[in-house]
């Protein structure tokens, strides 16, 4: 069954504990910023932006859970994805630094060839898409979720990312399609992570994905 509201298929600008956040493009930049790109790492407590034109995923799932970074303890919607195919992919980070904000900016998937990653693992606290779920489950707990690549872990252990709490809210789903998506993110990992005409650039000052 897909998802409905006001007689379609389609929900509009989801809150947070309702949506994941764009799969796989934050991981380009915790790897390339925070020098991490794995199940579990240290967050740094900075947050960056990430857009698409379109994301479909396979095997999804989504629950509530702690991220401890350097700053402190941030609440995200934890967002696991089997497998995603992203077209027009953006991200945009900016770092402060002695000498002024420096930006960095990375595209990919804008051609015909997709972006493409498997058993993503986003942690996000604001997103805006239109969304279609097929075969979705509102309000399973957390540890009985058959879809996606599995919760992470349970707890929120000291400089790690990703801790639920055993039997909390989740939601899955056999299929997503997200479309027009913005988000605000602070970690991804990804088994992996297919970047088809990857294009990076960094300047002085900040940088969004706004012309994406």
């Amino acid at each position: 069954m897909e998802s409905q509201t006001r007689g379609g298929t389609r929900w509009r600008r989801f809150a947070v504990v309702m949506v994941p956040s764009v799969a796989a493009t934050a991981a380009i930049g915790v790897a390339m910023a925070q020098g991490a790109l794995a199940a579990s790492f240290s967050v740094s407590g900075q947050q960056f932006e990430v857009a698409a034109e379109r994301l479909e995923g396979t095997g999804f799932v989504q629950y509530g859970a702690n991220d401890v970074t350097k700053t402190g303890n941030k609440p995200v919607a934890v967002v696991g994805i089997s497998d995603a195919t992203i077209t027009k992919l953006c991200q945009a980070v900016t770092i402060p630094t002695p000498f002024g904000k420096v930006s960095m900016k990375l595209k990919a998937g804008g051609g015909k060839d997709k972006v493409k990653a498997t058993k993503l693992y986003i942690d996000a606290d604001e997103m805006n898409a239109n969304a279609v779920f097929t075969n979705v489950d509102i309000g399973v707990a957390v540890d009985s979720t058959t879809q996606g690549p599995g919760p992470s872990k349970p707890g929120g252990e000291h400089g790690e990312r990703g801790g639920y709490v055993p039997g909390s809210f989740a939601q899955q789903a056999e299929s997503v399609v997200f479309t027009n998506v913005s988000q605000r993110a602070w970690a991804t990992s990804a088994g992996s992570f297919t970047l088809p005409g990857l294009n990076m650039g960094v300047s002085m000052g900040a940088a969004d994905c706004k012309d994406n």
